[in-house]
């Protein structure tokens, strides 16, 4: 058996405990994990820069530690994968964007700092879309990554990288971030779990809007249990961010899981405005009646989210206007033509648009929260269809419907961003195409905590059903590279095309 399979694939919980108890070094486990990208990633390019030699050093460090007996944090020894929008110290930052071919921050992202200080070792980058805008991971620099089940079909974005690399045990755990879906549905199109939090849990120092809370960060892992270890690491407090408070790290997935039959449990398969592929209704039907016997209550729900659409689009395109509106003012070339797209749409709105999308996300807030409020969780699809070819951009027809602007097919994800409820993707067996199937977890107003103990009980019970446990990806389909997921990169890192690279924060 090689290196890569002893290690890699076990979850981060069981790696932290083989180190605590001296059975395995840090050392080891970073070289199994490195052994598994350069065997697996050549398939999928899902990993972007790498800092390998930075990362022996501080798990060798790390080792030296755990012998001598010093305090250690959470994290300590685990190698992770950061996703290219949040810079790490001189290690290459590209956004997906060549204008930051060059890019190699002075410092880390305030959430990177935190992680290392957990203890977390970074292996390396994880892909994106450019600038982070889109759900499909592709982008002039790096190329496409490819999904783990089948590399000519779309990861999902913009955390498309992270959710690759987990799928295949590449890393125990990334980083992702998520404003209309980035972390859930890449976290469903590869079988893996991405969580967005309430506003207030994982604090984002860099957002250009701090009082909004459309552009959020958060972990995405394996499993549950591996998720809350990352979320645990994250949680804080910090004064530039107004909108993050302070929690108990330990509150979260410290608890044992409720029992099933103890929840409630509503389901909907649109929200009652969402586009959804009829073969994808089918399949979720098809679950649900599967395991609504495993709770206490399983009922529909109706929303009244009838403006929903119209709402995002302002609120996600004053984020883009914020972020880079001295780029456009410079030159309106510099930006990707979604990131031109998205800025020029919300360049063109009047305060009472804005006034309006505010007024209607406060009544959509309220409505929502009203129709939860008799049940503990909700259940929905997190993708409306099946993984596409990474080479179309995005969805632009779901059953004969036209889609517009290009994210509308995402709107599964941004109903519930606009809610501000938290919500977390899980894998739920495989679709009707054979890809995985993502089911959306969607809990109370600031109810983070009750909504991953859920999670967990729901997990574990799936994982007993044939038809939805976790499905693992063929690895002998990705035995040799695949070189039309690059075919996209324009010029190799090392040329700016002239342009000057200062550290951004984007909408993503």
């Amino acid at each position: 058996m090689s290196v890569d399979n002893l290690l890699a694939p076990l979850s981060a919980n069981e790696l932290s405990l083989l180190m605590r108890q001296g059975e395995v070094s840090p050392v080891e486990i970073l070289s199994s994990c490195i052994a598994r990208i350069e065997r697996l990633n050549p398939a999928v390019n899902a990993i972007t820069a790498t800092c390998y030699e930075r990362a022996r050093e501080e798990a060798r460090e790390a080792e030296r530690q755990l012998r001598s007996g010093v305090p250690i944090g959470p994290l300590h020894g685990l190698p992770i994968g950061i996703k290219d929008l949040q810079e790490t110290q001189d290690l290459l930052t590209t956004y997906g964007s060549p204008r930051f071919r060059d890019h190699v921050p002075t410092a880390d992202h305030p959430l990177v700092a935190s992680l290392r200080r957990a203890g977390a070792i970074v292996v390396g980058k994880t892909n994106v879309p450019e600038m982070g805008a889109g759900a499909n991971t592709r982008n002039p620099v790096w190329g496409a990554t490819g999904n783990p089940f089948n590399p000519m079909l779309n990861a999902g974005g913009s955390s498309g990288g992270s959710a690759v690399a987990l799928a295949l045990d590449m890393l125990p755990l990334c980083t992702g971030s998520d404003t209309g879906g980035s972390l859930r549905i890449p976290a469903a199109l590869c079988g893996v779990v991405g969580f967005r939090p309430s506003p207030d849990l994982v604090p984002h120092a860099t957002r250009s809007l701090g009082w909004s809370s459309i552009s959020l960060l958060g972990p995405m892992a394996r499993s549950v249990d591996d998720l809350c270890l990352l979320l645990r690491a994250m949680v804080g407090c910090d004064s530039r961010d107004p909108l993050s408070a302070r929690h108990d790290p330990a509150s979260f997935g410290t608890c044992a899981p409720p029992e099933l039959s103890s929840l409630r449990v509503g389901y909907t398969e649109d929200f009652g405005v969402c586009a959804v592929d009829s073969d994808i209704r089918k399949v979720f039907r098809e679950r649900m009646k599967e395991i609504a016997p495993l709770f206490g209550e399983c009922r529909p729900l109706d929303f009244d989210l009838r403006e929903a659409d119209q709402c995002f689009d302002v609120v996600r395109a004053e984020s883009f206007v914020a972020a880079f509106h001295d780029d456009y003012r410079r030159n309106p070339a510099l930006l990707a033509p979604d990131v031109r797209v998205n800025y020029e749409i919300g360049a063109s709105m009047t305060l009472a648009d804005r006034a309006m999308a505010h007024a209607e996300q406060t009544r959509l807030f309220r409505s929502f929260q009203q129709t939860l409020a008799d049940v503990d969780v909700v259940l929905a699809p997190v993708s409306p269809i099946t993984p596409f070819g990474w080479q179309q951009p995005y969805a632009d027809r779901i059953d004969g419907m036209s889609l517009s602007p290009y994210y509308r097919w995402l709107a599964l994800t941004y109903v519930v961003t606009l809610a501000n409820n938290p919500a977390l993707s899980m894998p739920c067996g495989i679709d009707h195409a054979g890809m995985p199937f993502g089911i959306q977890v969607i809990g109370k107003f600031r109810g983070d905590a009750q909504l991953l103990q859920a999670a967990h009980a729901i997990e574990q019970a799936f994982e007993s059903i044939p038809t939805t446990r976790r499905p693992k990806p063929d690895l002998a389909r990705l035995s040799a590279p695949t070189p039309e997921l690059k075919s996209i990169v324009t010029a190799p890192p090392g040329s700016n095309d002239g342009h000057s690279a200062t550290s951004v924060s984007v909408p993503v």
